[in-house]
């Protein structure tokens, strides 16, 4: 059973597909373009894929959210969540052009219908979205004020619109002028892997 079958008991045959095909997609693309380091590569489900799932374990989107991947690299954590979640809009940018073309071979491989890619800076674009999520692309107050903007004020989830933002280590300072508009998640809480024990998740509502 593949890690990703471990926490996610109820998937569609679909989707165990799609997640299966993942770690070849990206070791193939990765000799070509690299967007993932050696070891990781190795690790990918792991590291990267259950990682990004991490936000899918937190809350769940209803049908018609639109989501941004701010800083996505090659996909992540956008890419497993548009297989999670068939019904929602994911938007996913980066500023380097080669890490997009990877990010749209692999959706083009999976048949993921839900998925736009676009080499953009998040301060360049104008759309809205119920929530900007990312893997610790710079420190978090730096993010919220290149991102804010980006946040819709209608909520449509049970989980409060704003920034879901997967960052390890110790950011207690970071968090702190936010007060208690942030929450931090602690991963383990949901992997027991040993990756996962510095792992966390913050939810700001903006």
């Amino acid at each position: 059973m593949s890690l990703i079958e471990k926490y996610f008991k109820d998937l569609s045959e679909e989707k165990k597909a799609m997640f299966a095909q993942l770690p070849s997609l990206y070791a193939d693309w990765n000799s070509k373009i690299n967007v993932i380091s050696r070891k990781d590569i190795e690790q990918i489900e792991e590291r990267h894929i259950l990682h990004s799932l991490g936000i899918a374990k937190y809350t769940s989107f209803v049908k018609g959210t639109k989501i941004i991947d701010v800083g996505t690299g090659g996909g992540f954590p956008g890419i497993p969540l548009a297989i999670m979640y068939p019904e929602v809009d994911f938007l996913l940018v980066d500023s380097i052009g080669k890490k997009i073309k990877v990010v749209e071979g692999v959706a083009q491989s999976l048949g993921l219908k839900n998925v736009r890619a676009m080499q953009s800076r998040s301060e360049q674009i104008k759309e809205k979205f119920d929530f900007v999520v990312s893997r610790a692309v710079t420190a978090f107050p730096d993010f919220v004020k290149m991102t804010r903007h980006l946040v819709s004020q209608e909520d449509k989830n049970a989980c409060a619109n704003g920034i879901l933002y997967l960052k390890g280590g110790d950011f207690d300072d970071e968090v702190a002028p936010f007060g208690d508009r942030a929450v931090v998640y602690n991963l383990q809480a949901y992997f027991e892997e040993e990756f996962f024990e510095t792992k966390k998740i913050i939810h700001l509502v903006i």
